[in-house]
């Protein structure tokens, strides 16, 4: 993961300097789409596929506030020798922090940022006759540091690494790179990938920009 980050910070401080006003980021925008949580774990590499909504809003020249909402799951049929049953697995997970930004050239900004998380997880037995479900919650922090910039003038790129610890988990590195090809100046597509632990979160979307 090193080397991927290392890559895209040259690739981002590679980009041109020159910009116009519509080549500006914006840091009020919306965005939406699908998600898949993938854990690797000895023997099994469940796959967990749902959707995601995110935001951020500008409320000073170089500092802005964001939240977000993902929810993911994925339905198990097993059998033994008892039977047939099925277990659902959901993971929730609500986000909201603050975040800054400087600019190092027209292109290239420095951001820095901190939320609060909580990570939902449940998990479902149903057997047809009974049910039980179980609940774990965890309440996190995650501080991260980052560059977000325009390669090009319908292309935008960022990446951003930091630190997630909560009250049931161990402190853990985290990494995010993602991207966007903008079809105008509100539009755009946008892919994500976030990895810590043994886990990566992919995310694929749209993005209004305002």
């Amino acid at each position: 993961m090193r080397k991927m980050l290392v890559l895209a910070a040259a690739l981002l401080a590679a980009a041109p300097v020159a910009a116009s006003a519509a080549d500006a980021m914006s840091y009020t925008y919306v965005e939406g789409g699908w998600t898949q949580l993938q854990v690797s774990t000895p023997g099994s590499n469940p796959k967990l596929d749902g959707g995601f909504i995110r935001g951020s809003f500008a409320i000073a020249e170089q500092v802005y506030v964001f939240g977000g909402y993902s929810t993911v799951s994925e339905t198990y049929h097993l059998e033994d020798s008892i039977g047939e049953y099925r277990i659902k697995n959901t993971i929730d997970q609500p986000e909201a922090g603050i975040g800054y930004h400087m600019p190092f050239t027209d292109r290239l900004d420095f951001t820095a940022n901190i939320a609060w998380m909580r990570i939902n997880n449940e998990v479902k037995f149903d057997d047809g006759e009974f049910s039980e479900t179980e609940k774990v919650h965890t309440n996190a922090g995650r501080g991260s540091l980052g560059l977000r910039g325009k390669p090009s003038r319908a292309t935008e790129a960022w990446l951003k690494a930091g630190y997630i610890d909560g009250s049931d988990m161990d402190g853990e590195w985290i990494g995010t790179l993602g991207g966007q090809v903008s079809f105008n100046r509100n539009w755009g597509l946008i892919g994500e990938v976030q990895y810590f632990d043994d886990i990566t979160q992919y995310s694929v979307g749209v993005r209004a920009s305002f």
